[in-house]
């Protein structure tokens, strides 16, 4: 940005800043002009004009922003802007069919694991908008009708800078994706204190593992600066699923694939793995229901697979020698089992059955040796691997009391 026009919008922003609202509309409307590109100019001189009560003009503008940020690939913006439309005219669905229009026309690169980050500024128009809508997470494999059948139902809310969003340990209801700002992921640790797993900013989702599982927030969520989400609760999805069955089938599919992206960049043995060569393996899983009591892993017997539980839960028993049994942890969504057994060619150290009707991820031997066996590191993290295994199990048949949390089989 030149001098020039950086003055211009320190002058505009002090004019807003102190209630001269008609003064600030004429800075940013002569910065409009001069920086036609620039979105979120366009964006605030609309904001003014729906402060000034021209409503009409207000929407010209929100709509003119939301196209141009549709076309950029910033659907999340362009959905905000389509609800404050809405807001102001709650009959005007010109926007909504006009993204989904462009939406229906959308460009389908190969699938990925998470989205695709996104930049911090837009890139120049000229010469560089799409004609359609790259993926995005949620929407991409909508019909239209689907499409605006959502952006109907999405609530837009803003939150001040250290403001929870999420609490953990509370009921999970309701997913959000972030428009504008960053927020922190915080885990409570024992003794009261919090500590940050993790940092989103625009364009990333949260909060649909608690949602979908109807379990507990298993974190908690703060805004780091102002920030704008667009939210959807399970009520909504209900409605929805409802009327487009296609719904709930985006949104399964959307929670095992960050279950599994998780998973891959967590896991001992599969975090070595090169993004696309973790996008690779991913390609590899297959889908598996089953129902509550079959044995999925039989202790003594080596393993065909590995399995990430992505719905369900599990028990994991140990038989002595003796004819006893000993029961580990109890697998819960997001675990990994099996994998030592089928990587090491071993037989299984425990048996595994499914305490309830399970849904599953399973990656056979097969691709389990084409995939993961040949990466470099591999072969070193399984030796840790099964020597804590080995521990664990020793440790078991003494009558010493197993670790809370070592969940492996």
């Amino acid at each position: 940005m030149s001098e020039a026009l950086r003055t211009h919008k320190d002058a505009a922003a002090q004019l807003f800043a102190g209630g001269q609202l008609e003064e600030a509309l004429a800075e940013y409307q002569l910065l409009a002009q001069a920086a036609p590109e620039d979105l979120a100019i366009r964006q605030k001189v609309a904001e003014l004009l729906q402060r000034l009560g021209r409503k009409q003009e207000a929407i010209g503008m929100y709509e003119s922003a939301a196209m141009a940020w549709a076309r950029l690939g910033w659907l999340l913006r362009a959905i905000a802007l389509c609800k404050v439309i809405l807001q102001l005219d709650s009959g005007h669905g010109r926007t909504q069919r006009m993204l989904a229009e462009l939406y229906a026309r959308r460009m389908a690169p190969a699938p990925r694991l998470t989205p695709a980050p996104v930049p911090v500024t837009p890139p120049p128009t000229k010469g560089t908008v799409p004609e359609a809508l790259p993926r995005i997470p949620l929407f991409s494999q909508l019909s239209r009708e689907a499409f605006v059948a959502v952006l109907e139902e999405l609530a837009l809310k803003a939150f001040a800078p250290g403001a929870t969003i999420v609490t953990e340990g509370e009921p999970g209801n309701s997913l959000f994706a972030l428009v504008e700002g960053r927020v922190d992921v915080v885990r409570q640790l024992e003794g009261g204190r919090r500590r940050k797993v993790a940092s989103l900013g625009e364009g990333d989702f949260f909060g649909e593992m608690a949602l979908l599982s109807e379990g507990p927030r298993l974190a908690g969520v703060v805004a780091t600066e102002r920030t704008v989400v667009l939210v959807l609760t399970r009520e909504q999805v209900e409605r929805l699923v409802q009327r487009h069955p296609s719904v709930g089938e985006v949104l399964r599919s959307f929670h095992q694939e960050r279950l599994l992206a998780n998973v891959l960049r967590s896991n001992p043995l599969l975090s070595a793995l090169t993004p696309a060569q973790r996008e690779a393996a991913a390609r590899a899983f297959q889908l598996q229901t089953v129902p509550a009591g079959q044995s999925l892993l039989v202790q003594g017997q080596p393993g065909e697979a590995l399995y990430l539980l992505l719905r369900g839960q599990c028990r994991v028993v140990h038989q002595h020698p003796d004819g006893h049994q000993s029961n580990y942890p109890v697998l819960s969504e997001g675990d990994v089992f099996g994998e030592l057994s089928v990587l090491l060619g071993l037989p299984a150290t425990a048996s595994v059955f499914a305490d309830s009707a399970c849904t599953l991820l399973r990656l056979d031997r097969q691709s389990v040796e084409r995939h993961i066996l040949v990466q470099p590191g591999v072969r070193e993290a399984l030796s840790r691997l099964s020597s804590e295994r080995l521990q664990r199990t020793a440790r078991l048949l003494s009558g010493q009391e197993m670790l809370e949390g070592d969940q492996r089989v």
